[in-house]
């Protein structure tokens, strides 16, 4: 499947207005943080907020940190993004990876570990995210160890093994709040999305489906499979359907199969990514949870 980005674009509504900016900087204790390089955009007035753990300065529009002063910032573990400064209930959908970004693992290595096989499935999953063998095949390929191992292990790790990401509660209870549409799109499973789904109320998932023949996998899978592609061609799809400007479409990944969605985003965040993920947007989260995303809004 291929997206005709021309396409989506045209879609969007071609409503034309003035945005400002602001420079959003955010660890546990901001006053103690050193911020010689930023003495060009601190004022006065500046005022930390989420209990001095953020730090909201106006910027203009195209403003860019200095090699140096992104370095000081980053030896601090202090995230930086400058974004169009907005309130939280003015975007419209965020759309987010599963494995290691909504929750901490990598499901199918939790899978695999748990049957002596996580070195094998391991290799395979890095290689991938790294970008260096084409998803599909790499997905097909770690599917295939797993042939003849019960269901019952795929219900472990969701119950014993999976854990959200710190942050990821509160993020998805204010996504409910401020009405902000919440879609899971993941290379993963459908067995794990949709127990996500209904255990915590997010409004749309997709993945990839196992085949399953007498409580047992197959080694196969059945259905459309969700790439990097059918990623950004989701997102592209239900902005449409919800009719929403680019700008109210956020977007979060880790890995290489990301890189679509999070290019079309509006607001595409690499969230503790993998080198060849960071250098494809602007946006990073590197220390913080996933409350850093909410954080950046007003």
């Amino acid at each position: 499947m291929r997206l005709d980005v021309g396409l989506y674009t045209a879609c969007f509504l071609n409503t034309v207005f003035v945005m400002s900016y602001v420079l959003v900087l955010q660890h546990a204790n901001l006053p103690r943080c050193h911020l010689n390089g930023l003495q060009g955009v601190l004022t006065l007035s500046d005022n930390y907020s989420f209990d001095q753990s953020v730090l909201r300065l106006p910027v203009n529009a195209g403003f860019c940190l200095d090699a140096a002063t992104e370095k000081q910032l980053i030896q601090q573990q202090i995230d930086f993004a400058v974004l169009p400064d907005m309130a939280f209930a003015d975007l419209g959908l965020i759309v987010s990876d599963m494995d290691s970004t909504l929750i901490t693992i990598e499901c199918i290595d939790e899978i695999a570990a748990g049957v002596g096989l996580q070195s094998e499935v391991t290799a395979i999953t890095e290689r991938s995210m790294r970008g260096e063998i084409d998803f599909e095949q790499s997905l097909r390929a770690r599917v295939s160890l797993l042939k003849g191992l019960s269901i019952t292990e795929l219900q472990r790790v969701y119950d014993q093994v999976l854990q959200l990401s710190p942050g990821a509660k509160w993020l998805l209870q204010q996504c409910r709040e401020h009405g902000v549409k919440f879609m899971l799109v993941s290379g993963g499973f459908t067995y794990f999305t949709e127990r996500l789904k209904q255990q915590y109320g997010l409004d749309y998932a997709y993945a990839n489906q196992l085949m399953i023949k007498n409580e047992v996998l197959t080694g196969e899978l059945t259905g459309r499979i969700i790439d990097a592609q059918a990623k950004a061609h989701l997102l592209a799809e239900y902005s449409n359907k919800l009719g929403l400007k680019k700008s109210q479409v956020l977007a979060m990944g880790d890995g290489a199969n990301d890189i679509p969605m999070l290019q079309l985003a509006g607001l595409g965040v690499a969230y503790h990514a993998k080198p060849k993920t960071q250098a494809a947007t602007s946006i990073n989260v590197r220390f913080g949870g996933l409350d850093t995303i909410r954080k950046w809004f007003r």
